[in-house]
């Protein structure tokens, strides 16, 4: 029976604790950006990681922040790895005071391949995201030139019609 009861807070205390509503995201964007791990950002945002899911399904905006995130976590990951093929990792040799450098860069490539396609699917949405702004710019500039050509007409016309009439 102690037993069970101690099982009961253990599990209590790794549950997540209630969010506030939307309190969350921000935290687990954060720990996404860093971790591209959905289950360990949800754990340091305090929620369930389903909880997260149905908010990205149900928002756009917070999808469209989740990819985002992805997408810097795999330039994270990219940086580590790169790190990691070049430095190793300092790991203690058994019974050995001085440690080997390991190169196990294996779960690495799998997150990398298994990012690829998101992180490049987000980064066209952000270059056409891009593009629409420069094409609504150059818009605004034309319309602005259309402007002054025509009040520039208007006037010019205006000049020609007041000469006419003191000739008169």
């Amino acid at each position: 029976m102690a037993e069970n009861s101690t099982s009961r807070q253990r599990a209590q205390a790794d549950a997540p604790r209630a969010p506030k509503p939307s309190g969350w995201r921000k935290p687990f964007l954060s720990e996404l950006a860093a971790t591209s791990n959905v289950a360990a950002s949800a754990r340091a945002a305090g929620v369930n990681p389903s909880t997260a899911y149905d908010a990205r399904r149900a928002d756009p905006e917070f999808h469209r922040k989740w990819q985002e995130a992805l997408c810097e976590g795999y330039e994270h990951l990219e940086m580590s790895l790169l790190h990691r093929l070049r430095e190793g990792e300092l790991k203690p040799a058994s019974g050995s005071k001085r440690g080997t450098r390991i190169f196990d860069n294996a779960t690495a490539f799998r997150l990398l391949t298994m990012h690829r396609e998101s992180v490049a699917k987000q980064k066209g949405i952000n270059e056409n995201r891009n593009a629409d702004a420069i094409l609504a710019s150059l818009d605004a500039k034309l319309d602005k030139m259309r402007r002054r050509s025509l009040e520039a007409a208007g006037q010019q016309a205006a000049e020609e019609a007041g000469s006419t009439h003191e000739e008169g």
